[in-house]
């Protein structure tokens, strides 16, 4: 049994259609790619969350979530618990910059729209550069992606 985990992440899009990202390597799934985000504090929306990670992650504090892009779940090993996350992905526009914070061991790359379609590793949430790339209506919800 896996434990209900919500949580939320922000896509940053550079003026010129880059992407701000984080590389993070995580025992059970391996090098990864995801934006900044991460669990939901009780009582906080999503929006709160992702404006929180945000701030604790980047120092960012000038950036607002600007549409939900789509929703997925997945599971995964968080600080030892096996975990079901639901997750909101939102997007915004932001200047190209670094981050004001680094969180030490955390690797963070503004990548290209034509390099986010063959980074080689996995990216969350799973079809990014489509769902970026399209015109969709409304946000994409996903499911359980395995």
């Amino acid at each position: 049994m896996r434990t209900p985990r919500q949580a939320a992440r922000i896509v940053v899009l550079s003026p010129s259609g880059s992407v701000f990202l984080f590389r993070e390597n995580n025992i059970e799934v391996g090098i990864h790619w995801l934006p900044p985000g991460g669990g939901m504090d009780p009582g906080e929306t999503p929006e709160e969350c992702v404006r929180r990670e945000l701030r604790e992650e980047t120092g960012w504090t000038d950036l607002e979530p600007q549409r939900l892009l789509c929703t997925w779940e997945h599971d995964f090993t968080h600080e030892g618990i096996p975990v079901r996350q639901h997750e909101h992905i939102y997007v915004t526009a932001g200047p190209h910059r670094e981050p004001v914070l680094e969180a030490p061991g955390i690797h963070w790359q503004w990548v290209s729209p034509e390099r986010l379609a063959t980074l080689g590793e996995p990216l969350w949430p799973p079809r990014l550069p489509d769902l970026l790339a399209g015109a969709q209506a409304g946000p994409v919800h996903f499911g359980l992606v395995t």
